[in-house]
């Protein structure tokens, strides 16, 4: 007989022990624990600057639809001739197009904020000997037919012989626009070489 309770009591003296362990493994998931060190937790507060870098770091909302870039007719590129020989290719100093644009928007409480871009190229013609170019590059954002943004960027483009052509980006963040949803909005991009 007593070799019959011996394995009955060890089966339920490990089946205890087990128990015991688990309920100690669990008191700190399940409130158990260290009392000292959940009251830490419980007191602990953000500093500012890990809220800022919280915030930075956070993902915004994007808008569904981000209003379209377009480059404005007209403006696709710009030309300077020397001589007063405008339109004749041999006279041709410099010239300066535009490869790509790009944009993103946020939306929250009522706006649109917009980040826009343009990349350009600069490139010398035939009597070209520039070492450096202003590209006059104009963003501007209309919203039901009215323009709401406007302004006129000069950026340098230096051109370091033997080169011919140097590239240049201009990106302008953080354009806010009132938007409800349902206006048309559209952004405008292009050399604005007047004045």
């Amino acid at each position: 007989m007593n070799d019959m309770v011996s394995p009955v009591l060890r089966l339920a003296g490990a089946g205890l022990t087990a128990l015991a362990l688990a309920g100690c493994s669990m008191g700190g998931l399940m409130g158990g624990g260290n009392a000292a060190q959940q009251q830490q937790l419980q007191n602990a507060t953000a500093t500012p600057a890990a809220v800022a870098a919280a915030q930075t770091n956070a993902l915004p909302a994007i808008a569904t639809e981000c209003p379209p870039i377009r480059v404005r007719t007209g403006s696709e590129a710009m030309f300077y001739y020397g001589s007063g020989r405008t339109g004749d290719p041999r006279a041709l100093q410099y010239q300066g197009v535009i490869d790509e644009t790009s944009r993103n928007c946020v939306v929250s409480n009522g706006l649109i904020t917009v980040n826009m871009g343009v990349v350009g190229r600069v490139l010398l013609g035939p009597q070209g000997n520039q070492s450096s170019v202003n590209a006059p590059i104009r963003f501007a954002v209309e919203r039901d037919g009215q323009a709401v943004f406007s302004e006129k960027y000069t950026i340098p483009v230096a051109l370091t012989p033997p080169a011919r052509s140097a590239e240049f980006v201009k990106v302008v963040e953080n354009v806010a626009i009132p938007y409800l949803g349902g206006e048309t909005i559209t952004i405008w991009v292009g050399f604005d070489t007047k004045g």
